[in-house]
């Protein structure tokens, strides 16, 4: 910071000695290219060669970090895959079901004159199941 003394009622004085003293002192700007002898180039190389290490672990972590979640959406995707694939299989064998369904409800109901001789052969399977296989007083086998 530059200091001015003033020495007069309105700042008026010879302060030049004392400003040209401070500027002396201060570093130098970094984009003009000028050179003072104080300034201390192997602290700007250490602090240089430090912030390139810091640099590197942080893109590393960060690296780490993305692969991680790129490890992540992978099994995620994996897992979302999986479950359509059976969340598919189980919707199409319901829909199967569901048609068969109908399908057997709307024949049953139909009067066709096939599905009429079906039917009463169905009937006459049924009535040969329901009859004994022995004749009612018979004696068991031995």
């Amino acid at each position: 910071m530059v200091q001015v003394l003033r020495t007069g009622p309105f700042g008026q004085g010879n302060a030049s000695k004392k400003v040209n003293e401070a500027f002396s002192r201060e570093q130098p700007n970094r984009g003009s290219g000028v050179e003072n002898s104080g300034w201390d180039k192997a602290k700007m190389n250490k602090k240089d060669k430090s912030r390139k290490w810091m640099w590197g672990i942080l893109g590393t972590i960060a690296a780490l970090q993305v692969y991680f979640i790129q490890e992540l959406l992978a099994a995620f995707a994996l897992f979302a895959l999986g479950f359509l694939a059976i969340a598919v299989v189980i919707g199409s064998l319901y829909m199967v079901h569901r048609a068969w369904a109908l399908t057997v409800e709307r024949a049953a109901e139909s009067r066709h004159p096939a599905l009429v001789a079906m039917r009463h052969g169905i009937d006459s399977v049924e009535d040969l199941a329901r009859r004994p296989f022995r004749r009612p007083g018979s004696a068991a086998a031995r």
